[in-house]
């Protein structure tokens, strides 16, 4: 459903997953100038939202999830994993709990196959999930002045998003507007995440994603935690091993006048490494995008994203994981030093 904010002056229609809200309002570049500047608001009603009652919803979601729910106070954010038993995300949201219900927001589509799986997970649990993407509506505030945002709100260092009804949507866009946020598209908010180097659900995920891999192990994923569906493979990643990719930022080329797309190739040396995942036009960066290559790409390694000279900026180490193996590493250097 498109957005009644698309009415707004200069209003440039979003295309692909974010079609349906603004690209932007007429200048992208100063949109970005003044998120950074003060704080923006963005039309993010496009995503999904889903809501969880019923009193066993936390420990349900615990047991489902990377993440320690059981433990969510009313009005605390997190962001969990729904993985597959090889360790793979199969779904990301990201939620909170009103001491009544849990709400979370998905990507764009996303919301039918959650709620597909959460339903065939119910059993004879005191839980009611359900798409409420028809009544309700996400607004996503970001900037160093944005306000603490209350309500059904999902915060985390990067941004507040916040699920309001659809019905007001306009109405607290423009009541945020009034009290200094700059109204900016999605080609702003995707320059400045690209650039701080947040992974994005489907755009910058396949259906081989490994949390390590992405830098979601220190934001989705409890390690200390009970058993879950897929935690064979963290455990193990993050003991013993590392995973095979690793989340990259690319510095694109400036002079080109393009941009590559969601999973054009990324070679080194003339050899695919991997694939380009979002990409955008930063106001200072110039053209920016995220990447998975190979783990044992070099770091210093010039890469071309699908023909684009890019240098890149290591987001994920390629030594993720294999936290026993350096704690080894570590005790047999002091038993050496000491034997010296």
């Amino acid at each position: 459903m498109d957005s009644p904010l698309l009415a707004e002056p200069g209003a440039v229609p979003g295309e692909g997953p974010d079609a349906g809200v603004a690209a932007h309002y007429g200048d992208p570049y100063a949109e970005q100038r003044g998120i950074v500047a003060r704080w923006g608001v963005v039309d993010a009603s496009h995503h999904g939202v889903i809501k969880i009652a019923g009193p066993d919803r936390l420990s349900w979601l615990h047991s489902l999830t990377s993440q320690d729910t059981e433990h969510l106070a009313p009005g605390d954010s997190a962001q969990a994993l729904i993985l597959d038993p090889q360790g793979h995300v199969e779904h990301e949201l990201s939620l909170t709990d009103d001491g009544e219900a849990v709400w979370a927001y998905v990507e764009p589509g996303a919301a039918g196959p959650l709620l597909d799986f959460l339903a065939s997970m119910r059993f004879m649990l005191r839980v009611e999930p359900a798409d409420v993407s028809s009544e309700y509506a996400v607004l996503t505030t970001i900037g160093p002045g944005r306000p603490e945002e209350g309500g059904r709100a999902v915060r985390n260092s990067f941004e507040s998003n916040v699920m309001v009804p659809r019905a007001s949507l306009a109405a607290e866009a423009a009541a945020r507007r009034s009290s200094g946020a700059v109204l900016a598209g999605t080609w702003a908010h995707e320059a400045l995440r690209i650039a701080a180097g947040r992974a994005r659900f489907g755009l910058d995920t396949d259906d081989r994603a490994l949390p390590h891999e992405l830098g979601w192990i220190e934001t989705a994923v409890h390690l200390s935690k009970g058993c879950y569906r897929g935690q064979e493979t963290v455990a193990r990643i993050h003991n013993l091993g590392h995973p095979p990719r690793r989340l990259v930022r690319l510095l694109l080329d400036g002079s080109e006048d393009r941009l590559p797309g969601h999973g054009d190739p990324v070679a080194a040396d003339g050899v695919t490494v991997g694939f380009t995942g979002s990409s955008a036009r930063h106001y200072e960066l110039g053209p920016v995008a995220l990447a998975l290559v190979k783990r044992t790409v070099p770091v210093d390694a010039t890469l071309l994203a699908d023909g684009i000279p890019a240098a890149q900026e290591v987001l994920v180490a390629p030594d993720a994981g294999g936290a026993a193996q350096e704690t080894v590493r570590r005790v047999r250097a002091g038993l050496l030093g000491r034997g010296r």
